[in-house]
């Protein structure tokens, strides 16, 4: 049977309303949580960007549900050492109830410490290296590696759960999806696409876990949930590569000119329609996705949880 987890959004809130907004999905019924990992909000609209780790560390506190990061990029902002030492860190602290989501990442997070942004083929490389370096550090014993990408020297974590991390990639073309199963430990992705979910188990991904994220704004005002959907998540619905390669908020705010309220409109989940919201789930559910984390766009969170709570959650998890 498909969960349904909450997708907390750093790029949209700060640590103390994400905080609380895993006490309300854990409330609300929400089994499991994502939490996003970026140094940059995608705009300026959005506003926040906490660091992911601190934010974990505060959620261990408050919550039981399972946590993972959706996702982050081990390979050039976070050294693979570094990302693997706060991965297990936040699994001692969840008592092991905490996974690992990484990719390839974007250009509007890597490129701040003036390194060059690689082309997507080199950055695949670089992620299927630091997935490499990250599992010999979980099992607890002296690491020193030396490949294409990566040294490590005498490395070795004092602080490690009973079992390693698992390690879930983020993919949505099929090189990146043929790399998720071949070294990840599931699939991560935000469309309900069939295709992919069967190019994963087919490449060596077997039943690992598939989930993906779904972006809605509930509210009972269609159109003003339209106008807060279009103002803070534009970015979400630029085509091709975009997403991987502008370098700032300001250039995301420039291509997102291209985005307009109609794209918004048919984009995402909108209002207080409970047949829209659940059909949007059942769609992710026929493609064969194992977990779908809900993400709420704009202020009304509460409303939101009580909405999914009492209309929306029990249509699809009877």
């Amino acid at each position: 049977m498909t969960e349904y987890g909450y997708f907390l959004a750093c790029e949209e809130h700060g640590p103390a309303e994400l905080v609380e907004q895993a006490r309300m999905a854990e409330q609300a019924g929400f089994t499991k949580l994502w939490i996003s990992d970026h140094f940059h909000p995608w705009n300026d609209a959005q506003g926040q960007s906490p660091f992911v780790w601190s934010v974990i560390g505060a959620l261990s506190q408050v919550t039981s549900l399972p946590v993972e990061t959706a996702v982050t990029c081990p390979t050039m902002r976070l050294h693979p050492v570094v990302t693997a030492q706060a991965a297990a860190t936040s699994a001692v602290l969840l008592d092991g109830r905490f996974r690992l989501g990484v990719g390839s990442g974007e250009a509007l997070n890597e490129h701040i410490l003036g390194d060059h942004w690689p082309q997507a083929s080199v950055r695949l490389e670089m992620l299927e290296e630091a997935v490499q370096v990250m599992r010999q550090l979980f099992e607890g014993g002296e690491v020193s590696h030396h490949g294409k990408h990566y040294t490590v020297e005498n490395a070795r974590l004092y602080t490690v759960p009973d079992e390693p991390v698992p390690i879930d990639v983020s993919a949505f073309g099929p090189s990146a999806t043929e790399l998720a199963a071949r070294v990840g430990d599931g699939f991560v992705t935000m469309a309900p696409d069939a295709d992919a979910v069967e190019r994963f188990r087919r490449g060596g991904g077997g039943n690992k876990p598939v989930q993906a994220g779904l972006k809605v704004c509930y509210g009972p005002d269609r159109d003003e949930c339209v106008r807060t959907a279009h103002r803070l998540w534009p970015s979400e619905l630029l085509p091709g590569e975009l997403a991987q390669i502008l370098p700032t908020p300001r250039h995301f705010e420039q291509a997102s000119e291209l985005v307009t309220p109609e794209h918004a409109a048919k984009g995402f989940p909108c209002g207080d329609d409970v047949d829209m919201h659940v059909s949007a789930l059942r769609d992710f559910v026929d493609a064969g996705f194992d977990t779908v984390y809900v993400g709420q766009i704009g202020p009304d969170q509460r409303g939101f949880f009580d909405f999914y709570r009492t209309k929306v959650l029990p249509q699809v998890m009877d």
